[in-house]
């Protein structure tokens, strides 16, 4: 039973959002308690929800804050959502091309690893400064967050194909462009999705921290702007949780394409699972009989020794 109930994703995802609702409801109730902070340093989650849905205006213009933050998402997410595929086409591809030349990937992965060791904080207006465009820099920044993951892991899942099945292949006579149409690519395609998973909630991430550099629209100078005082500080987290429920969805998102793509490999691994159980249903069963057989031979030899014991005596 409790096996059964920690293998539920839901069940799982449920208690983990649970966990976290009460450990910030402590969290708000103790700073609340102290009476050291400023109000509303750290609202309660009802207070939070409830100012994002209210329809009081806190702008000039009559805006509310939830037509503002949905006004700023579009801005920021639609400049990381190009970045992302910008730098997941370029991963993939870079990748392909890593797997193809050793000569390539031992001139490329230094400078990956570089370009990975920079902090954002520290990469976002040094691309600032050069495009001088806060879209342009949104969007290389998250495609530069995005290109690492893709083409690490990519290259990965190439890599992880055993020599056997390339020996097994070329056995058949498959040429280099049939080795990865029907071998290669597919095996790396879990790979693939793990580094966008990883990447998308990234690229949301960089493109808010380079809002805040500049002043203009988008999430990240709306935050700027509520630490600054000109909006209330409910503005700010009904930003932090949107963005934190954008990223998570993000993810989630990616799992969702990758079973839709690959639905005949989910089925196989399926499949496996499934002979695999019943081996092991089978083994265990054949392992019971075996110990009642052996009871049975030593119950038996054991009534044999008493009467030849009964023979002897008489």
């Amino acid at each position: 039973m409790i096996k059964r109930i920690t293998s539920s994703k839901g069940i799982v995802t449920a208690v983990w959002v649970l966990g976290l609702v009460v450990i910030w409801e402590i969290c708000a109730f103790i700073v609340g308690a102290t009476q050291r902070t400023p109000v509303n340093v750290l609202p309660h989650l009802y207070q939070i929800i409830g100012s994002f849905f209210d329809t009081k205006s806190i702008t000039g213009s009559g805006d509310t804050i939830a037509t503002l933050v949905f006004s700023s998402a579009a801005e920021t997410l639609s400049r990381a959502l190009i970045g992302f595929i910008i730098g997941m086409v370029l991963g993939y591809i870079l990748a392909l091309l890593m797997h193809l030349s050793h000569i390539v990937e031992k001139i490329a992965f230094p400078y990956l690893m570089i370009i990975q060791m920079i902090p954002i904080l520290g990469m976002a207006p040094i691309v600032l400064s050069i495009t001088g465009d806060i879209s342009s820099a949104r969007i290389i920044i998250a495609a530069i967050l995005t290109f690492y993951p893709v083409s690490t892991n990519t290259l990965a899942g190439f890599k992880s194909v055993g020599r056997e099945r390339h020996e097994l292949m070329r056995s058949y006579g498959a040429s280099k462009f049939q080795l990865y149409t029907k071998m290669l690519i597919p095996s790396a395609m879990t790979y693939f999705f793990t580094g966008l998973k990883i990447s998308a909630p990234m690229a949301i991430t960089a493109s808010i921290l380079v809002d805040t550099l500049q002043g203009g629209n988008g999430l990240g100078c709306m935050l700027s702007q509520s630490l600054k005082g000109s909006m209330t500080r409910f503005v700010f987290w009904d930003i932090v949780i949107f963005s934190a429920v954008i990223g998570v969805l993000s993810f989630y998102l990616m799992g969702v394409i990758e079973r839709a793509i690959t639905p005949a490999k989910r089925k196989a691994k399926k499949k496996a699972l499934i002979v695999l159980e019943r081996q092991g249903n089978q083994k265990h069963h054949n392992n019971s009989r075996s110990a009642r057989t052996v009871r049975s031979i030593d119950i038996h030899t054991v009534a044999d020794k008493g009467s030849a014991r009964t023979v002897r005596n008489g």
